[in-house]
């Protein structure tokens, strides 16, 4: 049932300037002393992982979906495991009014780093002050892991439009973590458990949030070369000798120079140089981009059987068939950071904020992938 209710956020605080988190803006009860193990033996009684939770575009539907996917798993984790980073005032206010629509879990069993909003902002109804909210609390949660007080970083999603409104001219939130992380670059990986076995859909991109029109320029050796070591690195997690399928440029993978001339021009060549340095790796490619994925939609039904590693040369080339298969148990997560980041694969979702209709399935996916390789 579709309940459209309009109501704002509120708040009396303006947004704080930016800074670099220090002991005294933490909460107390998640201050603490980072050790160090100098043995090889583990510690007896290691600390449970803790999670700090950018809650995205207070316009979207951030706030429900980690509720929910903190209500899916509650029992399973002690409360103080997670550091949900916002407005304290909005929280409970969202959480009042969708209660009696989903099923949510109390934000008030929570630790929450409250950054307040500087307006009111209405459900769906994004704009500047929301981008400058959502860029803070990423801001400041990514800050609480590079800090060491926590371990992982999930983030809720953000509307880029809404950043630019608020003068943060970046592509995405992978871009800003790699300012904030001070390296070169990142990786964006999606990954999928299917629900019949062991199978990991595995997906990274060697280019992302870019027209299409520039996919082609960007692609070069050096960069498909660099994106199949971050994948490889991230597959050896699960199979020492992983196989791993690069996606061609054009149709049919250029048809032998007749469809598009950059296959025949580098990527052959670009690839057979990486198979020499890596004879460990089972690597194919680059296959015909409407076929290569049938693999993956057979294993995820099975559960087996498919590639441990796609590498995509652009956006929506890798994201259309992962969506297809595993919309609510996909995760983006983000590699090439000094920690782990991830984010369910889904955006604001603006046409439903508020109306209790989101589903929390891709959040809670982020946060056990965040538990179990942050």
């Amino acid at each position: 049932m579709s309940v459209n209710i309009l109501f704002q956020f509120t708040t009396t605080q303006p947004l704080r300037k930016l800074s670099p988190i220090t002991s005294k803006m933490v909460p107390s009860s998640i201050r603490r002393n980072i050790g160090h193990n100098d043995s090889d033996q583990p510690p007896s009684n290691p600390r449970p992982r803790r999670i700090a939770i950018a809650l995205g575009d207070p316009a979207g539907i951030g706030v429900e979906v980690t509720l929910g996917a903190l209500a899916d798993e509650a029992g399973e984790q002690p409360p103080g495991e997670v550091v949900l980073v916002g407005c304290r005032q909005w929280l409970q206010q969202s959480y009042q009014h969708l209660r009696g629509l989903s099923r949510l879990a109390d934000p008030a069993q929570f630790e929450i780093l409250d950054l307040p909003l500087a307006e009111a902002i209405s459900p769906g109804e994004s704009g500047a002050a929301a981008g400058a909210a959502s860029f803070e609390w990423l801001s400041e949660a990514t800050r609480l892991v590079l800090n060491g007080d926590c371990d992982a970083l999930v983030t809720a999603p953000i509307a880029k439009s809404s950043w630019h409104a608020a003068g943060h001219d970046y592509p995405g939130q992978t871009e800003r973590l790699a300012e904030l992380a001070g390296v070169a670059a990142a990786s964006m990986l999606f990954t999928a458990r299917s629900p019949a076995g062991a199978w990991r859909f595995n997906t990274l991109l060697a280019t992302s949030h870019i027209p299409l029109a520039a996919v082609s320029g960007q692609l070069t050796s050096q960069l498909v070369s660099d994106k199949l070591e971050v994948l490889l690195a991230f597959c050896q997690r699960f199979e020492p000798r992983p196989r791993l399928v690069v996606a061609g440029l054009n149709p049919h993978a250029g048809e032998g120079g007749r469809l598009g001339r950059e296959e025949q021009d580098w990527l052959l060549d670009c690839l057979e140089q990486w198979r020499r340095r890596h004879p460990e790796v089972d690597l194919e490619g680059p296959l015909p981009p409407d076929s290569c994925w049938l693999e993956a939609a057979a294993a995820w039904r099975t559960g087996a059987g498919g590639p441990d590693g796609y590498l995509a040369l652009y956006h929506d080339q890798g994201l259309i068939p992962l969506k297809l298969l595993a919309f609510d148990a996909a995760v983006n997560t983000t590699l090439g950071l000094p920690f782990l980041r991830t984010s369910p694969d889904h955006g604001t979702a603006f046409a439903i904020a508020g109306k209790g209709l989101a589903r929390p399935q891709s959040m809670a996916a982020a946060l056990a992938t965040a538990r179990e390789l942050g």
